[in-house]
C-alpha cells in the first residue's frame, strides 16, 4: 500500500479542503489569493535561555513523536509541496523553515531527533492505525509546538523551552490547503511534486494514481467543510492563541467518534500558557480542570489526533498511537526527579531568569520595592514570590502523598472578584457530549438512544484514562508503576465552576 492511501477525514482536513478548492477556484478566475503573513528581520545571534537542559535534552523533546498526525497529509507529500505564492518557478518548498517561521514556528537544526530539519515541535510518525490496520507515515505536533516561546531584542533571539509560543495553527492549515489546491491544477507545480514524491523511477500510471489521490484529499475535504456544522461561529484564533480545549473536544467526540452532534464552536481562545513547574501544582489548566498529569498529556496527544480505535473491529476498543510510556518520560524531564519543597527549587524545566547581558539591566533598587508591592498587593491571589521563604514555607503546599510527593495548591481566583474573560470555563461547563452507554461512563445527565449525555469534562476524563488504561492492559503494567506513571494522583476532572454566586475561576 502507498503512503497516501490511507488519508483522515478530520476538521483539519475540512478545513485544508476548503482553502484548497477556494485556491483552484480563485486560480481559475486569473487570480491567486493566498494568506497574508508577516516577515520578520534575521536575527544576529539565537540563544537558549538557561532552563536546567542541555542541548540533547532539548533536541529530543521539541521532535519525539507523541504518536500524532496532526497533519492530514504523509509526510512525503508535505516535505514535497510548494509554498502557495504565486512564482513563475517554484516559489520554495512549504516545508522550508523560512516560511513556517512567518507562521510562527521556531527554525530548528538538523539532528538525530530532527534530520529534515523541520521546525519545533513537528515530530514525524509512522505506523499501524488501529481504526483500519493500515501503515501510515505522516507529521504530528508534539507540546513543544505550542509550548516553546521566542523574545526578540536588539537582533538576538532568545528561545524559551516551556513558553507560549506564537503559533498561527489556523493560518498555517489554510495556507497548506492553497498550497495543495494550487499542486492540483497548476500542472508545473504538480510535476515538480510528483517527481519529489515519487523520485526518478516514477512511470506515468504512477503519477496519475497520486493525482487521483490528491484530488480525492481535496474533495473530501471541501465535502467535510460544507457539512460541519456551526463552524460560521467559530472565532478566529490567531497567533499565539488557541481554543485547545474544545478543539480537543472536537477531534476526540466529534471526528473520531464520529458524531457530529458532539462538534461545538471555538469560541474560547486563549494564550498558551508556560508549562515548567506545572508538575507539581495540584490542578492545571486556567479553569483549574484537570488533576493528573497522564491524562492532561494522552489527553492532549488525542487533540492534536493521535489515533484510537472507537469501534473495536481492527482492534481492541481504545487502543491508539499514543507511546505512553513517553508520555511519562517527557513529563518526568519537565518535572525533575527532586522534590521542590526539599531541594528548595524547582527542578527540571526551570522559569528562565532574566537576561541581563542582553536585556536591559535590573535596576535593584526598583527591583525590591516591586518585591514590597508584590507582597502586599499580589501575594494574597498569586502566593509569595517563588524562592523565598515564605514561599517554600508556605501552607500552599500539600501534605506529602504515599509517594512523598507535595504539590502546590494553586489559588483559583473567581471572576467576578477579578473580572477575566469566563468563555473557557463557561464552555467546559456547559459542554456535553454523547458517548455510546455500552462504554460504562458515569454521571449521564439524560439518553438519547443508545447514547449517554454526559458533562465534556468528566466524559473527556473518562475517555482518556479508557485509552491510558488500554496500554498499560495490553503492556501488562503493574499497578504500582501505573501509579507512578500517573504521577501519583488520581483522574480528576472538574468544570471550574466556583466562587460564590456560580462564579468562574478567572483567565490569565
Amino acid at each position: 500500500m502507498k503512503a497516501w492511501a490511507k488519508l483522515p477525514t478530520a476538521p483539519v482536513t475540512a478545513l485544508i479542503g476548503a482553502a484548497a478548492v477556494l485556491a483552484m477556484s480563485v486560480a481559475g478566475r486569473g487570480g491567486a489569493v493566498t494568506p497574508k503573513l508577516p516577515t520578520y528581520p534575521a536575527p544576529t545571534r539565537t540563544i537558549w535561555l538557561d532552563q536546567g537542559w542541555g542541548d540533547t535534552e532539548r533536541a529530543w523533546y521539541h521532535h519525539v513523536s507523541q504518536g500524532t498526525d496532526t497533519i492530514p497529509i504523509p509526510y512525503a507529500w508535505f516535505m514535497a509541496l510548494e509554498q502557495p505564492q504565486a512564482s513563475l518557478g517554484s516559489p520554495g518548498l512549504f516545508s522550508d523553515p523560512r516560511y513556517l517561521d512567518r507562521l510562527g514556528f521556531i527554525p530548528a537544526p538538523k539532528s538525530a531527533t530532527n534530520p529534515a530539519g523541520l521546525p519545533i515541535g513537528f515530530a514525524r510518525t509512522a505506523g499501524i492505525d488501529p481504526t483500519n490496520g493500515a501503515r501510515f507515515d505522516q507529521l504530528g505536533f508534539t507540546c513543544a509546538a505550542c509550548h516553546t516561546g521566542r523574545i526578540d531584542f536588539g537582533g538576538v533571539t532568545m528561545l524559551v523551552d516551556g513558553g507560549p509560543a506564537l503559533t498561527d495553527i489556523n493560518k498555517f492549515r489554510i495556507a497548506l490547503g492553497f498550497a495543495l489546491g494550487k499542486t492540483l491544477i497548476d500542472p508545473p507545480r504538480f510535476l515538480r511534486f510528483a517527481a519529489r514524491v515519487l523520485g526518478p523511477g516514477r512511470t506515468v500510471r504512477q503519477v496519475a494514481a497520486l493525482k487521483l489521490e490528491l484530488g480525492r484529499l481535496v474533495k473530501e475535504g471541501f465535502k467535510l467543510a460544507i457539512a460541519e456544522p456551526g463552524s460560521r461561529d467559530n472565532v478566529e484564533e490567531g497567533y499565539g492563541r488557541l481554543d485547545a480545549l474544545n478543539r480537543i473536544g472536537n477531534e476526540v467526540f466529534a471526528t473520531q467518534m464520529k458524531d457530529k452532534r458532539n462538534y461545538a464552536d471555538l469560541t474560547a481562545p486563549v494564550a498558551y500558557p508556560h508549562i515548567w513547574d506545572t508538575h507539581w501544582y495540584d490542578w492545571v489548566q486556567y479553569n483549574s480542570s484537570i488533576q493528573q498529569p497522564m491524562v492532561r498529556n494522552a489527553g492532549e496527544a488525542m487533540g492534536v489526533r493521535a489515533l484510537v480505535n472507537y469501534d473495536g473491529r481492527v482492534a481492541p476498543r481504545f487502543t491508539s498511537t499514543i507511546p505512553i510510556d513517553r508520555l511519562h518520560e517527557i513529563e518526568t524531564m519537565l518535572a525533575g526527579r527532586e522534590q521542590p519543597t526539599t531541594a528548595r527549587r524547582f527542578t527540571g524545566l526551570r522559569s528562565p531568569a532574566w537576561p541581563e547581558s542582553i536585556l536591559p539591566r535590573i535596576n535593584r533598587a526598583l527591583a525590591a520595592r516591586g518585591a514590597e508591592l508584590y507582597e502586599q498587593k499580589c501575594a494574597s491571589c498569586h502566593l509569595p514570590a517563588v524562592g523565598t521563604e515564605a514561599f517554600w514555607n508556605s501552607p500552599a503546599w500539600l501534605p506529602a502523598n504515599a509517594a512523598g510527593q507535595r504539590h502546590l495548591r494553586v489559588p483559583v481566583i473567581p471572576v467576578d472578584v477579578i473580572g477575566t474573560d469566563p468563555a473557557q470555563a463557561v464552555d467546559m461547563k456547559n459542554r456535553s457530549v454523547r458517548v455510546p452507554q455500552a462504554w460504562g461512563f458515569t454521571g449521564a445527565t439524560g439518553t438519547d438512544g443508545d447514547h449517554g449525555v454526559y458533562p465534556y469534562g468528566p466524559a473527556l476524563g473518562q475517555i482518556v484514562e479508557k485509552v491510558v488504561y488500554r496500554w498499560y492492559d495490553d503492556r501488562r503494567i503493574s499497578a504500582a508503576h501505573r501509579e507512578k506513571m500517573n504521577g501519583h494522583r488520581p483522574n480528576g476532572i472538574r468544570d471550574g465552576m466556583r466562587g460564590p454566586n456560580g462564579s468562574v475561576p478567572g483567565l490569565l
